[in-house]
This record gives C-alpha cells, sequence and structure tokens, in this order.
C-alpha cells in the first residue's frame, strides 16, 4: 500500500467543494426543492414498508451525509428518495467567522445568498417532512491559527458557543456538527500541542450546553490512529478525550491520495481507523466517510501543450476532480473500461486524452496526456457498508449525496436490510384525559417487539410536550416489569402531549408510542360575601392555578334561563377583582369562567349565591 503522507493533503473537501461551486444552477435548485416539497418524496421502490410484518423489511437506517447549499439540486431530493435508510442529514449550510471590528466570532449563513429564490425554511421542512433529524455543519471559515487562538480564552469559547447555540435553538435544529478542519489542514503540526486541550474543552462545553437542551453534538474530523503507532493521524481532535461528550464521530475517510496517483481511501486504512476510533468509544458513535467524487491525474505529457490548459494538463497539476455517477461515462468516452481494485476495493481506470490550440505564441501544438483516475463506486460502497456490519457501527456519512450512482445506494440497502434492528413497538394510555391543575395524571404502557414478544427491565423515556410548545422533554424514565408494562404517576402544570420513547441499539430500534393529549383545568378558588347591599358595589375575588399568558376570566350571572357574562377582564397570578352592582333586591346565583388560553383549558367554577338586601 502506498505510504500515507499528511502533507498530500493539500485540497481536502473543501477544494472539491470549490470546483462544484461554479455548476450550481440556481433556477435548477429551485425547481428541485419546490418538486421535493410539494410531492412529498417517498423512499426508494426497493425499500418495504415500515409497519411489515416482517421484522427485517425495514432497513437499518446506516446512511447519513451532507447536502451543501451550493448542491440542493441532487442532494436534497436524493436523500428524500433513500429516506428509509437516512435517520438524519447534516445541511452543509454555515461557517464560522470573525468579526474584524468587534473580533466577535460569528455563524456565516451560506445557504441564504447561495440560494436566493428559496427560502431556507422550505428545504428544512421537507427534511423534516421526511422525518430527518438535521444537524448542520459548521466549517472553520477563519485564516489560519484565528479559531485556535479564539479557543484558548474562556470568554471567547463561551462565545463561540453562545453563536453555535443561537443557530440551534433559533431553527430547531436537532443537534451541530463541527468541522473544524483549520486545524489539520492550514495551522500546521507545530500547533497542535497547544490546540488540542482546548479543543477539548470547547468540545466538553459545548456539549454540556447542547444536552442540557436535548441536541445531539456530531464531529467531523480526519483519519486517527493509535498513539503507539508510527502513523498516528490527526491527533490533534484527540478522539479518546472527546468521546464521552459527543454523540457522533464522522470520519473522513477519503483524501489518501491527493498530491500523486491513487485510492482515495484504501479499505484497510479506513479498517484502521475504525478499529481505534471503536477502542476509544462506543462503535454506534462511529460513521466512516464515503467519498461520491473521484480524482483524475495527469501521469504523462507527450508533445507541447496548448497555452490555456499548460498549466493544469501537468504532471505538476492537482488532479481534476469527479462525481462517481459521471465516473463511466468518462471512461467509455476515451474507450477505456474501469477495473476494480479488490486490494482497496476502489476502482481505476487510465486513459489518454489529447489538446489541441496554440501555444503562447501563437503557433499550432498539440499534446496527449495519460491520466489516471481512482474513484469508489457501488461495490467500494457496498465493501464499507460491511464494515459497518461487522464492527455495528453507527452508520455512514456520504460527502456529498447526489454524486453516487443509484446501484450505489441500492448496495448500502441490501446491506441495511441484513442488519436490521428488531422493531420495538411502545404503547402508552392514560385514564384521565382531563384533569384540575395540581392533580396526579395515571400512565400506564407497554413495551414488545413486532411478535409480540415482551420487553422486560427496558427503560423508557416519558416526554411531554405543552400545546405552546415545539419540543419534547423527558420528564420521567420508567422501567418495564417483567410482564413488559410500565405504569407511572406524573404532575403537569400545564396542558399538552405524552409520548414514551426507547433508545435504539444494534439489536433493537428506537421505539415511539403514539401522543396522549392531557388538559390541565385551573384549579379555582372564589372569595365573595354572601350577602350586598342594593345599588352598592361588592367585591369578587378570583385566583387560579395555573396562571398562563393570555388567560381571562369571566363573571357570569344567572338570569333564570342562560348564563349572561358580566365582565371579562384578564386573569392574574395575584388574583382578579371583579366589582359588581345589584340594583335591585333579591338572591342572585353567579360563578366564573376562566377562558382557555396556549397551554391551559377553560374552566368553570361551581355557582355561589349572594343574597341583595
Amino acid at each position: 500500500m502506498m505510504k500515507y503522507q499528511r502533507n498530500q493533503v493539500a485540497f481536502t473537501r473543501r477544494s472539491f467543494r470549490a470546483a462544484l461551486i461554479s455548476r450550481v444552477l440556481p433556477r435548477a435548485i429551485a425547481i428541485a426543492i419546490t418538486i421535493a416539497l410539494a410531492t412529498q418524496l417517498v423512499p426508494s421502490a426497493n425499500a418495504e414498508p415500515s409497519n411489515s410484518a416482517n421484522i427485517n423489511t425495514t432497513p437499518r437506517k446506516i446512511l447519513t451525509g451532507w447536502i451543501p447549499y451550493y448542491g440542493m439540486s441532487t442532494s436534497l431530493p436524493t436523500a428524500v428518495a433513500n429516506a428509509d435508510l437516512i435517520n438524519e442529514v447534516m445541511p452543509f449550510w454555515y461557517t464560522l467567522k470573525l468579526n474584524s471590528k468587534t473580533k466577535a466570532p460569528y455563524i456565516l449563513d451560506l445557504y441564504t445568498p447561495g440560494n436566493p429564490s428559496i427560502a431556507i425554511d422550505v428545504p428544512l421542512t421537507t427534511m423534516r417532512n421526511a422525518g430527518f433529524k438535521i444537524i448542520p455543519t459548521i466549517t472553520d471559515g477563519t485564516d489560519k491559527l484565528v479559531l485556535a487562538k479564539l479557543l484558548a480564552k474562556s470568554s471567547d469559547r463561551a462565545d463561540v458557543i453562545k453563536s453555535i447555540m443561537d443557530l440551534v435553538m433559533s431553527k430547531n435544529f436537532d443537534g451541530i456538527d463541527l468541522d473544524f478542519e483549520g486545524f489539520a489542514f492550514a495551522d500546521g503540526t507545530a500547533s497542535w500541542p497547544t490546540t488540542k486541550p482546548n479543543w477539548v474543552l470547547l468540545v466538553k462545553e459545548l456539549s454540556a450546553a447542547l444536552h442540557a437542551k436535548g441536541k445531539i453534538l456530531s464531529i467531523t474530523t480526519p483519519v486517527h490512529f493509535p498513539l503507539t503507532e508510527k502513523q498516528k493521524g490527526y491527533t490533534v481532535y484527540a478522539w479518546a478525550e472527546i468521546a464521552p461528550s459527543i454523540d457522533r464521530l464522522r470520519i473522513m475517510t477519503y483524501d489518501y491520495s491527493t498530491g500523486k496517483p491513487g485510492p482515495i481511501g484504501p479499505i484497510s486504512w479506513v479498517e484502521r481507523t475504525v478499529q481505534y476510533a471503536i477502542s476509544v468509544m462506543p462503535a454506534t458513535k462511529v460513521f466512516i466517510g464515503l467519498a461520491g467524487y473521484g480524482r483524475d491525474w495527469v501521469i504523462k505529457v507527450d508533445g507541447i501543450c496548448p497555452a490555456n490548459v499548460s498549466k493544469v494538463v501537468s504532471t505538476n497539476a492537482k488532479a481534476a476532480t469527479f462525481v462517481m455517477r459521471n465516473a463511466a461515462t468518462l471512461a467509455s468516452t476515451y474507450g477505456v473500461a474501469p477495473t476494480y481494485n479488490a486490494q482497496y476495493q476502489e476502482a481505476t481506470f487510465t486513459y489518454q486524452k489529447t489538446y489541441n490550440g496554440n501555444n503562447a505564441s501563437g503557433q499550432v501544438t498539440s499534446c496527449t496526456a495519460t491520466r489516471t483516475a481512482w474513484y469508489q463506486n457501488p461495490a467500494s460502497y457496498l465493501a464499507r457498508a460491511q464494515l459497518v456490519a461487522k464492527y455495528r457501527l453507527g452508520g455512514l456519512a456520504e460527502w456529498t449525496m447526489g454524486m453516487e450512482e443509484q446501484s450505489a445506494t441500492d448496495g448500502i440497502r441490501s446491506t441495511a436490510l441484513t442488519i436490521a434492528p428488531d422493531a420495538v413497538l411502545l404503547s402508552l394510555s392514560t385514564d384521565q384525559m382531563a384533569v384540575k391543575y395540581g392533580s396526579f395524571v395515571n400512565l400506564t404502557g407497554q413495551a414488545t417487539l413486532k411478535d409480540k414478544t415482551i420487553l422486560p427491565g427496558m427503560p423508557v423515556n416519558l416526554e411531554f410536550k405543552g400545546f405552546d410548545e415545539s419540543t419534547w422533554r423527558q420528564i420521567a424514565k420508567p422501567i418495564t416489569t417483567d410482564t413488559g408494562t410500565f405504569t407511572t404517576s406524573i404532575y403537569l402544570a400545564k396542558s399538552g402531549k405524552l409520548r414514551v420513547t426507547s433508545e435504539g441499539s444494534w439489536e433493537r430500534g428506537a421505539g415511539l408510542s403514539s401522543e396522549v393529549s392531557i388538559t390541565i383545568n385551573p384549579r379555582l378558588n372564589i372569595t365573595a360575601p354572601t350577602s350586598a347591599k342594593a345599588g352598592t358595589t361588592f367585591k369578587v375575588l378570583v385566583t387560579a392555578a395555573p396562571v398562563t399568558a393570555g388567560a381571562q376570566v369571566t363573571l357570569q350571572r344567572f338570569d333564570g334561563k342562560v348564563w349572561v357574562n358580566l365582565t371579562t377582564l384578564p386573569l392574574l397570578a395575584t388574583g382578579t377583582e371583579f366589582g359588581p352592582t345589584e340594583l335591585i333586591r333579591g338572591v342572585f346565583s353567579y360563578r366564573v369562567l376562566v377562558l382557555s388560553s396556549a397551554d391551559s383549558a377553560q374552566s368553570t367554577s361551581a355557582p355561589f349565591v349572594v343574597l341583595v338586601r
């Protein structure tokens, strides 16, 4: 195998990204996103319905990938069409910058200027409707060593974390993915001993902030190997130290060969870094990177090349790039057929291309370049999917979605079907759909497999979301009994929905029950006189719990046939005071009505009587 050289990785996926940006067609993007949203694209025809009786007809969701702002026309529709394989996606839309005047870090939105005719909520709605968790990527868009210096100071780290948290919470993202490649490729290895502990601090502090909000922390880095080996990889990312804090590790198992012809990410190299990753963290956190692109190097030039191509048609030039779905066409255009290298588990082909034109003096000239291409084809994707099965990994992370051939996704699906987890069925019910504030709600539920096998001793998460809220939060964690059931009693301060979930494992899928709505009616207390003098105002004081924003209370009087509204006032935490006046003598019946608000229901008091003398 070719010896891996750190300095070979001179142009990472960022250079490939730059090469593609100029090809973006905004109109095509608009059409693709609009169609995806309007038609609610469904999983591939190869996928089985999720309610099938056979537990292995729904594949394990082992595919993730990046959806770049400049490739929406292909990446987003591809992701939605393969939703049966995908649990989460990483919109590649943001970069961290430093304000040159204030010296404050901020996150720059790349999607909006790149797609001015399609509001950002359009693709986000499409992703959510497809059932995806949305974990956008933030890259390091600062200059050399700028981010490293920011992380060295606690107040600057706090500013970085605040900017990230503001983005996550403002868009209700499910988490964030950090792709800070500057440490590896721009700052230089001499900076690593200083940067490494500060990077670890950032990860720990950001993890605490995200986890407090129920959000996910994903980290994307180049390869890392055991520190005892000669080839250690990019040790600045400190996998062992950050392992307890992160939820996902997406390894860039590509860009093995950049300066010289060779495989994009040879399988043994991929497996070695995976083996180290799972030695320091749970395997389910680890994701193997897939390259959707290939590289094409000039290895020989015969003749004098035209002036307009002389710099790029050279053995010293950077490799050209292409996407997997175009590889077969590129090879056939020049009359060659790709071969599959069993050692590297990648495809390659060599061809000749002639360039005609004029030299710098205007004279006619010609050259013939011999070029060699390497790329990952559908068989390569299958081989890497099999590593997911072998090591029980979290899955695959594709750079970027939409570059691959359809058959490549089919290969992933075939593997995902063979390792499909058992489906967990959760139920939840209550004997009280509405209760007074301060009363307990009694809940029962059960956990089984699809074949009705009971699941004893399994923790489940009881989650709540107010009717006025958008985020679920855990409020209890009951454990099933020997019969696979659980019971619990809870106190709710507001109306909302309840559900139970269970964590997924390699053997079992994540469980999710149907939702149960609970209405919490305010508890009312009324202070009123038993008698009053005609023509004199008397006081009726109403207090209630809970008192929610926007709630109102109405004083009503019974006229012998119906209840008539007298006065409506805001319901105050300190109590709301009414001052009715009756001009004639008699016995009058009153009651108060609390009008419903976002998180509280309508509640009516028992009637009370005032004798007017």
